[in-house]
């Protein structure tokens, strides 16, 4: 788990009560600073990820004669002997974290709301065990290193498991808001909080709504942008990094400014952003895409799997190596993802079918049951904040966080709360979002975004510009990705097009249908053939297997995303289940460390 030299690293035990752990942590973050321990040092926390607190609160401890740090994590504990078992409800962030009572002998494992902070745990010979990555499982206990086939029947329909389900075999997922007591050798199972306490709230009126997301979103924005850490801001030319732009707070040290890009040409997202940075008297870079990405290709997909657990693998390898470049700007990247989803309705989960004779027939069969009985039948802000985000979303931002602490203020509690009070009127619009920045920032209102959208500008005139905006959106995404099988064999035509007129690359820079065909087509075709012919895999179609590469190498058919599921789901073999320690001598130490994060 320590993946980079930035890491910080230690262990804690207190064997009378059986436990054994070891954390990892960026250096200068949160985490960094643990344990966190209270004056008498007899509770103790270990913690993952961020949480964020009002100045309130310190105050609060302080008054109660408790020593609170200002960057500290140490406020956590002291809230917890304040608050008892109701602190876990009172924390606002993305965080995993194990508390350790030796007052009452208690133990507690517990995570965020959401499930975001992710924990795998495994019950294996009357103990427990648990880690924040699911190879820290495997290392320790060889019988998980398998797939778990109703795991990947799942991540095969919708790109993801769902629920509690992992990739691996006899490993889940730890429920959001799960906090796991563990006393006298006996566990007990709770949750702190359920989304239905917000579904009852009563829905506002739009312009009640307005105001209040104004006022809440500016009030919260703050608790993001402290840190001792340089922090950026991933810019983009959307609304949801425009608000917050709108919205920054005025005491602190400047943020920076940076968005990704290709390897040369600069998309309106590029170029817009730096419009709204230069109008914010800000700093902007572009981080590009170099050669060495290409060249090195095969490193930085395996790097990604193996640092997601399998949840994305090489058309995500990009992540890794853009926040690479941005930590050295800055180590803390604030982002505005998520915003459209929770605000807007924004939805990019549902089964994604792959193509028929990919995989053997049972498995085939299992994916169409799986694609024909998916139904989302609840709230949809639930649906998005403890479904979509934690299970369909989560391997682009944990790519990300390996690099860089990655922070939203969409997913603060109060504003997931309050988007369960929006009407319908107003999440199906995005004219919420353009109020705050036109009130906050006028001058950010008149810039347009990728889509050529810009405030209170919905006239007739505007009408060619948001139509032709659609249609160059559109025409990236099949240029990018989406190109129809049947348009395959054109490929080139539309190349020579787009020299003499750009045609494609305004709204996206990630062409890796493209690049499958021409600058790693010798990758592709490798790996393809060592799956085919040395590394045997009961889930493929080996006959299938045989033209998966050259079809889509030679233009005849786009396989983009057949190519991403193989390759993803070898490295996954390769990596977390044949390249981990096997032999006894190797062994030995990996059992001791196992009784040592048993609980």
């Amino acid at each position: 788990m320590e993946h980079e030299s930035f890491y910080d690293s230690g262990v804690y035990s207190v064997p009378e009560l059986g436990i054994y752990a070891g954390w990892v942590a960026h250096e200068d973050s949160l985490a960094a600073g643990q344990p966190f321990f209270n004056e008498e040092r007899d509770v103790v926390l270990l913690f993952s990820g961020e949480c964020f607190v009002d100045p309130e609160t310190r105050t609060a401890l302080r008054q109660k004669g408790h020593e609170v740090g200002q960057a500290a994590g140490n406020w956590m504990v002291h809230l917890y002997e304040e608050e008892g078992d109701r602190f876990f409800e009172k924390l606002n962030g993305l965080f995993s974290g194990l508390l350790i009572d030796k007052r009452q002998g208690k133990i507690f494992l517990f995570n965020d709301r959401y499930g975001v902070e992710r924990i795998y745990w495994n019950e294996a010979n009357g103990a427990v065990f648990f880690a924040s990555e699911a190879k820290a499982l495997l290392r320790v206990s060889p019988e998980l290193r398998a797939f778990d086939e109703e795991g990947v029947a799942q991540f095969l329909t919708f790109g993801c498991t769902l629920g509690e389900r992992s990739l691996f075999r006899d490993v889940r997922l730890l429920p959001g808001a799960s906090v796991w007591s563990f006393e006298k050798g006996s566990w007990r199972k709770k949750k702190y909080f359920s989304p239905q306490s917000w579904e009852l709230q009563s829905t506002l009126p739009a312009e009640a709504f307005r105001a209040e997301l104004q006022d809440t979103f500016k009030r919260i924005l703050p608790r993001y942008f402290e840190s001792d850490s340089r922090i950026g801001i991933s810019l983009t030319a959307g609304l949801d990094s425009r608000m917050i732009m709108a919205c920054l707070p005025k005491d602190g040290e400047k943020p920076v400014c940076y968005t990704f890009a290709g390897p040369r040409q600069d998309t309106l997202d590029a170029r817009l952003a730096g419009r709204v940075a230069k109008a914010c008297g800000l700093e902007h870079e572009i981080f590009r895409l170099g050669d060495d990405f290409f060249l090195n290709f095969a490193s930085h997909a395996d790097r990604t799997v193996y640092m997601t657990d399998g949840c994305v693998g090489p058309l995500a390898a990009h992540e890794v190596y853009l926040n690479r470049q941005a930590r050295q700007l800055a180590p803390v990247r604030v982002t505005g993802v998520f915003g459209g989803e929770l605000l807007r309705e924004v939805s990019m989960f549902k089964p994604f079918p792959l193509s028929p004779g990919l995989v053997n027939p049972d498995l085939d069969r299992s994916l169409n049951s799986l694609a024909r009985d998916w139904t989302r039948d609840e709230h949809p802000v639930t649906f998005t904040a403890f479904r979509e985000i934690p299970q369909k979303r989560f391997g682009t931002p944990a790519a990300s966080r390996s690099q860089v602490s990655f922070r939203t203020p969409y997913l603060d509690n109060e504003i997931v709360a309050l988007a369960y009070r929006a009407p319908a009127s107003v999440r199906a619009s995005p004219l919420t979002a353009w109020s705050i920045v036109e009130n906050n920032r006028p001058a950010l209102s008149r810039i347009p975004t990728d889509m050529g959208v810009v405030a209170k500008a919905n006239g007739l005139g505007m009408v060619p510009r948001r139509i032709l905006s659609k249609a160059v959106c559109k025409l990236d995404y099949l240029y990018s990705e989406g190109l129809p099988h049947w348009l395959s064999p054109f490929d080139r035509v539309f190349d020579r097009v787009d020299t003499r007129v750009r045609l494609f690359g305004w709204h996206k820079f990630l062409h890796y249908r493209r690049w499958f065909r021409r600058e790693l087509a010798d990758y592709v075709a490798g790996v393809l053939k060592d799956v085919q012919t040395s590394r045997s895999s009961p889930f493929w179609n080996s006959a299938f297997l045989e033209t998966l590469a050259s079809e889509h190498i030679n233009g005849r058919r786009n396989y983009v995303h057949e190519i991403d599921a193989v390759l993803t789901l070898d490295a996954v073999d390769r990596l977390l289940f044949h390249d981990l320690p096997s032999e006894p001598e190797q062994r030995a130490p990996a059992i001791r460390r196992r009784a040592e994060a048993s609980i």
